[in-house]
C-alpha cells in the first residue's frame, strides 16, 4: 500500500492529504509533537514523537523509503527522504527531487545566514487558493505515477 508520510505538526494541507488519501486509497501517517485528531475520510495512523529537536524528522527518515510520498516544507528532511528513494513535496505543491534538492538546501543556508545578520526579517508567504491547488495537483499526480509504477514526471 503506497503510504504518505507527513510532518504534521505545522502542515497547511492536511485536508487535502486526507481527500487525495480517501479517493485513491493510499495510507496517510501522520507525525508530529503532540496529538492530533485522525481524519475519517482515509486510512490514518498517528505517530506522536518526543519532543526533542528534530524528533518527527528524524522518525520519517527512518520510515519513508522507495515508492512512498513524503510531505514536508522542511528542506533538510527532502533531502533525507529523497536519499531514501522516496518522492518529496512540499505543502505549496513544489516538489522537491534529486536534481532541486542541492539548490533548495543552498538557498536554505543562504536565508539563513541573511537573517542572522539582520538583512532579511519574515518568513514565507501565508498559503493562498493557488498553492493549495497546486498541492492537490501535485500529489495526485505522484500518486498515480507511484500507483503506475514509476516515479513522477515533474514539469
Amino acid at each position: 500500500m503506497l503510504t504518505i508520510y507527513v510532518d504534521a505538526d505545522a502542515c497547511p494541507v492536511k485536508a487535502e492529504i486526507y481527500k487525495v488519501a480517501g479517493r485513491t486509497g493510499c495510507k496517510v501517517v501522520l507525525v508530529s509533537n503532540a496529538p492530533l485528531r485522525l481524519p475519517n475520510e482515509c486510512l490514518a495512523e498517528l505517530v506522536v514523537v518526543g519532543s526533542e529537536f528534530d524528533a518527527a524528522d528524524n522518525w520519517i527518515a527512518e520510515h519513508a523509503a522507495a515508492r512512498d510520498i513524503v510531505v514536508t516544507a522542511d528542506i533538510p528532511l527532502a533531502d533525507r527522504a529523497i536519499k531514501n528513494g522516496a518522492v518529496v513535496i512540499g505543502p505549496t505543491g513544489r516538489p522537491f527531487t534529486p536534481d532541486s534538492i542541492g539548490s533548495a538546501l543552498a538557498t536554505r543556508a543562504l536565508m539563513a545566514d541573511l537573517r542572522a545578520m539582520g538583512e532579511v526579517q519574515g518568513g514565507n508567504a501565508p498559503m493562498g487558493q493557488r498553492d493549495r491547488s497546486q498541492f492537490l495537483q501535485t500529489l495526485d499526480q505522484a500518486v498515480q505515477a507511484l500507483k503506475a509504477g514509476r516515479q513522477p514526471k515533474w514539469r
